[in-house]
């Protein structure tokens, strides 16, 4: 089952553990779903796959734009510079 898929069938299952209104039986069915799904296991392979579609130079100038912007803090555009391997503009 593609990674997806598996992380909305484990939302399923999470809601279920969380809605008062579904019996005992029902939560335990979920609990034993979200066991065997691999816990966060989906969550994390969603995030690596993402990643790895990001265009590095379409990152980079999102940084670059986060370290002037007048609406990002201090410690944002640090984080920016740092990503980018500098260090913060000064202004």
């Amino acid at each position: 089952m593609p990674t997806e898929e598996r992380v909305n069938e484990m939302r399923g299952y999470k809601a279920t553990l969380s809605n008062p209104k579904v019996s005992q039986e029902a939560k335990q069915h979920a609990q034993a779903m979200l066991n065997e799904l691999g816990g966060d296991q989906p969550r994390e392979e969603l995030y690596q796959a993402r990643d790895q579609n990001k265009d590095p130079t379409r990152v980079s100038a999102g940084l670059k734009a986060a370290q002037h912007n007048p609406l990002v803090t201090e410690g944002g555009k640090q984080r920016a510079a740092e990503k980018m391997g500098q260090s913060a503009p000064e202004e």
